[in-house]
C-alpha cells in the first residue's frame, strides 16, 4: 500500500495545529499588505489582518511560489510514496493550474486535485481524501473521486459592506452607493468557478433567510439523491463575525435537522480581502466517508 501524503491550503480553513493533529501539511497562503508579503497564520493572524484592512491598507492575494511548491514536494517524497495536493478551485485562482503543470516534472508520484472547491467545502473534501487514503486508496483513486464529486457542493455569502467588492471590481462604484445608501446586500453564489449575484436582501437576517431557503431548495432538487441517502453535509463560514456565525448554525439546524452539520469557520484571508468583516457563508457539500 502507498505511503501518501496530503497537502492542501490555507483556503481550506484548516489551521496550521489541526493539520499537524490530522497528519496534513497544510500551505499558508501568501498576501501583501502595502507591498509587504505575509503568510496566513504564519507571520500575520486573523486579528491582525483585518486591523489593517478596517484601515484602508492596499491588500493583495497570491499564490504559493514555484520554487516553495518544488522543494516542499521534493523533501515530503523522501518519506512518502504520493503526494495528493487539494488546493483552492482552479476557477478562482491560479494555484491549481500551476502546481498541475509542475507536477508533471514529478514522475506520476504528484497529484493536484482541481474539484472546484473553497473554504468549507474544500475543508470537506481534505476530509473524504483522509478517509480514503486510510481505506487503502491510491492517491490517483482519492484524485478521480474527488474531481467526479467536484458539482455536489453550493455556496451562497452575504458581505456586510460592499465597499471591498467595488474595490475589486466585483460591483461598480454606483451599485455600491446605491447598496451603501438603501441597505442593500447582495447574496452571493458559487458552484466553485465563480462568484455571481444570486439575490438581494433589506437586512442580514433577509440574507439569512433567504440562503436556508436556497440551501433547502438546493438539498430537495439537485442533491436530492444524496441528501436522501444522508451524503449531503451543510457548514457556515465568516469573516470576523463568529458570534453570528454560530447563531446562523442554530437557525439552520431548526430548520434542515436531518442534515448533518460540520463546521463554523473563518473564511481564508484570500477571500476575506475581497469581502471585509462581518460576511456569513453556508455551503452544503457532499461527504460519502463520514462515520
Amino acid at each position: 500500500m502507498s505511503k501518501i501524503k496530503i497537502i492542501t491550503d490555507s483556503n481550506s480553513g484548516i489551521l496550521q495545529e489541526e493539520g499537524k493533529q490530522l497528519d496534513l501539511f497544510v500551505i499558508p497562503m501568501p498576501f501583501t499588505i502595502n507591498g509587504e508579503e505575509y503568510f496566513e497564520e504564519i507571520t500575520m493572524s486573523q486579528e491582525q489582518f483585518f486591523e489593517h484592512l478596517a484601515k484602508g491598507a492596499e491588500v493583495t492575494t497570491s499564490q504559493p511560489s514555484q520554487y516553495y511548491l518544488e522543494e516542499l514536494w521534493t523533501e515530503l517524497l523522501k518519506d512518502y510514496d504520493e503526494l495528493l495536493y487539494i488546493p483552492m478551485s482552479s476557477g478562482l485562482s491560479k494555484t491549481c493550474e500551476n502546481a498541475q503543470k509542475l507536477a508533471e516534472n514529478f514522475n506520476g508520484k504528484v497529484f493536484v486535485v482541481d474539484n472546484l472547491r473553497i473554504s468549507v467545502t474544500q475543508k470537506e473534501s481534505v476530509f473524504e481524501a483522509l478517509a480514503l487514503a486510510k481505506q487503502g486508496k491510491t492517491a490517483a483513486e482519492i484524485k478521480e473521486y474527488l474531481e467526479s464529486t467536484k458539482d455536489k457542493m453550493s455556496i451562497y455569502i452575504v458581505p456586510a459592506v460592499l465597499k471591498y467588492l467595488k474595490k475589486g471590481g466585483r460591483i461598480s462604484p454606483a451599485a455600491a452607493m446605491l447598496g451603501d445608501i438603501l441597505k442593500v446586500k447582495p447574496i452571493l453564489y458559487s458552484n466553485g468557478l465563480k462568484f455571481e449575484k444570486y439575490g438581494i436582501a433589506l437586512a442580514m437576517n433577509q440574507a439569512k433567510t433567504k440562503m436556508i431557503m436556497k440551501i433547502k431548495q438546493d438539498l430537495e432538487t439537485t442533491f436530492k439523491q444524496e441528501y436522501e441517502a444522508g451524503k449531503m453535509t451543510i457548514s457556515v463560514a465568516h469573516t470576523q463575525n463568529e458570534e453570528e456565525a454560530l447563531k446562523f448554525k442554530e437557525e439552520i439546524m431548526a430548520k434542515l435537522p436531518n442534515v448533518k452539520f460540520r463546521f463554523v469557520d473563518p473564511l481564508s484571508l484570500s477571500v476575506s480581502c475581497h469581502i471585509g468583516a462581518g460576511a456569513l457563508a453556508v455551503a452544503t457539500c457532499i461527504n460519502n466517508y463520514l462515520d
